[in-house]
């Protein structure tokens, strides 16, 4: 190999480490040194990324903080193919939802590696937290019974949704798993049954899925008033808004009409944080520090951001700011992100980790952001 690709596997080898680690260790030393070596790949073997970071004066000699790395707005992801590699390395492409015409955003990578590990490592630790705890030899996590309410990823190959979905099934999943939304259909009589043998045999269960698939669940069980006791240790995780849907209800109200219609207390539902443009996602904190306020948490080969829109200054404490996510498990893309979402710090009590709420998307944010950067990007590499 040329010395280019000696140093991004010698890169990804130091963070599959970190992701193989049992016990999570912010290590600010660890992640500044695995940051400004990430970055100085992607400068120089992404050449949009490369024309993006030099208008803004930032190359490898002169960046010296992984603050310092330029983000990229998401909607550069519609525009440019970001990636650190030629199109015959990849391996895998995951896109953006969105209708037939429209442009949507991509991640290309040439290896699932990186995004597997950070992905089970991130449900392990966040999600099922307990069941490694009971586990025998090996670290292994005990296996829990899960119900995916999303398409599997045969039938959405470029969703990476349904990726994660599959890859988390078939590392942590009972033999009972699978998945209850078929060719867009909710196979809700299969579901109802694998509810009511949860109940009977009282072995815990683990509901995933979109927001507004369980939306739809409330609306096709509700009328007929099928309510179920899950057992103790059943949880549910559900993921994304209602972007593009005919109906939005409160996160509040969903959680309550679930309590209602499955027995588990919303104290064991846990939203995801993630977009198709990360190689790493973020959770609620409710299964690791129960008793402290629910906040967004992510792996420690992850740092977030919150910064003036207008001065791009991290804003002060407590105030709403522009989400910038820097995520290392992105290294053959580009892991400086800037997301179209306003957040606001949540510190906890006590020393636990500080973690962020997403308080919704600043208005035509993605739109000027995309627009920017794939002016400065587009030229004859991309």
């Amino acid at each position: 190999m040329s010395p280019a690709p000696e140093a991004r596997a010698a890169l990804d080898r130091e963070l599959l480490d970190w992701m193989a680690e049992p016990e999570w260790q912010r290590d600010e030393t660890r992640f500044e040194t695995l940051a400004l070596g990430v970055f100085a790949h992607q400068f120089h073997h992404c050449p949009p990324y490369a024309r993006f970071a030099e208008a803004r004066g930032c190359t490898p000699e002169r960046v010296t903080d992984w603050r310092e790395i330029p983000p990229v707005p998401t909607g550069a992801f519609k525009e440019v193919a970001l990636r650190g590699f030629s199109s015959a390395e990849t391996v895998k492409t995951f896109r953006t939802s969105g209708t037939s015409g429209q442009k949507r955003g991509a991640l290309h990578l040439d290896t699932l590696a990186l995004y597997e590990a950070s992905l089970l490592a991130s449900l392990e630790t966040l999600l099922v937290p307990d069941r490694r705890s009971k586990s025998a030899e090996g670290g292994q996590s005990e296996p829990i019974h899960i119900r995916v309410l999303a398409p599997s990823a045969t039938e959405m190959p470029e969703s990476s949704l349904s990726h994660m979905f599959e890859t988390f099934v078939a590392k942590f999943g009972s033999r009972a798993s699978g998945f209850d939304i078929v060719e867009g259909h909710l196979c809700i009589e299969s579901l109802i049954e694998h509810l009511q043998h949860a109940q009977e045999s009282g072995e815990p269960v683990l509901l995933c899925g979109t927001a507004f698939s369980f939306v739809h669940l409330l609306e096709k069980l509700g009328p007929q008033g099928r309510e179920f006791c899950c057992p103790p240790g059943s949880r549910l995780m559900e993921t994304g808004g209602f972007k593009g849907q005919s109906r939005e209800m409160p996160a509040a109200d969903l959680y309550a009409g679930l309590e209602r219609l499955l027995g588990i207390s919303p104290s064991h539902m846990v939203n995801q944080y993630g977009m198709t443009e990360l190689g790493s996602q973020f959770y609620d904190s409710v299964w690791i520090d129960p008793e402290g306020p629910r906040r967004k948490i992510g792996p420690p080969w992850t740092r977030v951001r919150l910064l003036d829109p207008e001065t791009g200054l991290e804003v002060k404490p407590g105030e709403p700011g522009m989400v910038v996510i820097y995520d290392l498990a992105n290294s053959g893309s580009v892991a400086a992100i800037q997301t179209a979402d306003l957040g606001r710090a949540v510190p906890a009590p006590g020393g636990g980790p500080t973690g962020f709420e997403i308080l919704g998307r600043r208005p035509g944010a993605e739109a000027r952001g995309c627009s920017i950067a794939a002016d400065e990007m587009l030229g004859t590499d991309a």
